[in-house]
């Protein structure tokens, strides 16, 4: 099963950072982790050759993930992105981003918070 792409490849990059800056609650889209619109952006921005790619897609998850732990509103949890981690070139990055997701699933913010960091480390290498 292939991912359905959720970022238009023909924007252009100075729209995908603001969406990646936004928060990702796109009302076409309300059934699908805003998560998930994050991860796509940042795949793309990092093609783009986007100097500030991996920051911006840390600071958009670390908002998303403070939202979800205050649980005062209401993100969508369903994964309906399943294969999307498979986009991702580097596969330890794409484990990482899998099982990150599946936390937030099953409302883990625990376990996911420390995914996110081990994330950041990822992408800081």
């Amino acid at each position: 099963m292939q991912a359905v792409s959720l970022v238009d490849p023909n924007g252009t990059s100075r729209q995908l950072v603001r969406a990646l800056r936004s928060g990702f609650l796109a009302p076409s889209e309300e059934a699908t982790m805003p998560e998930s619109f994050a991860w796509q952006t940042f795949l793309e921005l990092r093609k783009r050759g986007e100097p500030q790619a991996d920051r911006m897609f840390v600071d958009a998850l670390r908002a998303l993930h403070a939202r979800r732990t205050v649980g005062t509103t209401s993100l969508a949890c369903e994964d309906t992105q399943i294969d999307e981690h498979r986009l991702a070139e580097d596969r330890y990055l794409a484990d990482l981003w899998k099982a990150y997701k599946r936390c937030i699933q099953s409302h883990r913010t625990g376990p996911a918070s420390q995914l996110l960091r081990d994330i950041e480390q990822q992408l800081t290498r």
